[in-house]
């Protein structure tokens, strides 16, 4: 007898009617129709059954800490810095630990099951680290959570910086980290790229770097990172985030630029909610979108996801960990409203963010881990457009969190009573 089927359900690949068999945590049978006995059942009713949402960019360290000790009045990258700055002294492990459990909390309600975070290496003492080291114990019952050394103020250009990167990898921080647009030369940007890249590459550890994160056309340290990686062999395993320079750098420079990207397998994490608040902030009009090249680096064959990048902390006042969210404002920014650019948004939020991690065993087939939610939608255009409620939430064929549907009691005359807000037809 299954532990758990699930019947009726629609799959982010437009297959319908479909049953998934669940066994020991796993998938024993992904299939159409499926009626096999079982302990627990579950009918999806035609709704979509997808893979947990992956935030492939995240800040764990700072959420929850908006207005701490003071607001950021500009809404500029670099007074979010300076508060950060201002904040660090002050720090307490508890307080981290406190509310990056929340976040947590708040990330599985909303169908998000693993997350990327990176942590603030420049400060000597490694609160954050050690603290987040605590909150990566404590959630992975239930969410997969990988740490990334980030030496927010430079990691050249931080007294100490390489050392306190490499204490925290000893500490057991998962990816190596960095930030070469904010070191003091475009020069020493480069070489942090190449001794960071080194780095990873002796302790056989994937790289995410915060990559030209500025409107500055040249800053080009994602060409640096491109070349590193092939030289070092690590294709597959680096990610260049935020790459905002991209969207003001000149169309031939990017016509170069796009293939060395895809020939090297570096993937790209765009931050939609947050490169379209923070960047172009020096413009008057008209104001550059901020976002990445989106649909032109997919196009171009490179693995492209988005994170969340804040929620409520120095650089961003809003957000509740709704990845369907961050997909929402990607689609806009990047004008992907065709039906297929609509999915491939849906995916950068799904299995493109768990190729990022590099998550083994993820997605919707026999012997993938039994991680799934159930959406209040009936296709993944649907659930971006409503940020459909999560129904049920599943992790290895356990129930941790339901949200109930969510419907309208209209009182019109001659009007149906409910409405659910669900499309009466999709187009083909």
């Amino acid at each position: 007898m299954l532990d758990l089927l699930i019947r009726n359900a629609t799959l982010p690949d437009g297959r319908t009617g479909m049953s998934l068999a669940v066994q020991d945590g796993r998938f024993a049978e992904v299939s159409p129709g499926l009626d096999a006995p079982a302990h627990q059942v579950v009918d999806a009713d035609g709704l979509l059954v997808a893979p947990p949402f992956v935030d492939a960019h995240f800040h764990l360290d700072a959420t929850l800490s908006y207005g701490l000790p003071r607001v950021n009045d500009s809404g500029t990258l670099l007074e979010g810095i300076a508060v950060w700055g201002e904040l660090k002294p002050t720090l307490q492990a508890d307080a981290i630990v406190e509310r990056a459990l929340a976040y947590c909390d708040w990330a599985v309600a909303r169908g998000l099951l693993a997350i990327r975070s990176h942590v603030d290496t420049s400060d000597p003492r490694l609160l954050a680290v050690e603290a987040l080291l605590d909150v990566k114990r404590r959630v992975a019952p239930y969410l997969d959570l990988q740490l990334v050394a980030f030496p927010q103020d430079g990691v050249l250009r931080t007294p100490g910086g390489v050392e306190n990167l490499t204490r925290a990898l000893d500490l057991g921080v998962d990816v190596v980290g960095g930030i070469p647009h904010f070191e003091r030369t475009m020069a020493e940007g480069a070489d942090s790229v190449a001794l960071l890249c080194e780095l990873a590459a002796a302790r056989g550890l994937p790289v995410d770097m915060h990559c030209d994160e500025s409107d500055d056309p040249l800053s080009r340290h994602i060409e640096t990172l491109a070349f590193h990686t092939q030289r070092l062999g690590l294709q597959g395993r680096v990610t260049g985030s935020h790459c905002t320079s991209m969207h003001s750098m000149d169309n031939y420079y990017v016509s170069k630029l796009l293939p060395l990207i895809a020939e090297s397998g570096v993937n790209v994490v765009a931050n939609p909610l947050i490169n379209i608040t923070l960047q172009g902030r020096h413009d008057t009009y008209p104001k550059r979108r901020g976002m990445t090249r989106v649909p032109e680096l997919m196009a171009a064959g490179v693995n492209v996801a988005f994170g969340h990048d804040c929620v409520m902390d120095p650089w961003y006042g809003l957000g509740s960990g709704d990845m369907l969210e961050v997909a929402h404002m990607g689609l806009h920014v990047a004008q992907m409203t065709g039906q297929a650019a609509m999915r491939r948004c849906f995916d950068a939020v799904t299995r493109h963010a768990a190729q990022v991690l590099e998550l083994p065993d993820y997605g919707l087939a026999a012997g993938c881990d039994a991680s799934f939610v159930l959406l209040q939608a009936r296709d993944p255009v649907e659930a971006i457009r409503l940020r459909a409620p999560r129904l049920q939430v599943w992790r290895r064929g356990r129930l941790l969190a339901e949200t109930p549907p969510v419907a309208a009691r209209l009182h019109l005359d001659g009007r149906p009573a409910d409405t659910c807000f669900l499309s009466p037809a999709r187009p083909a």
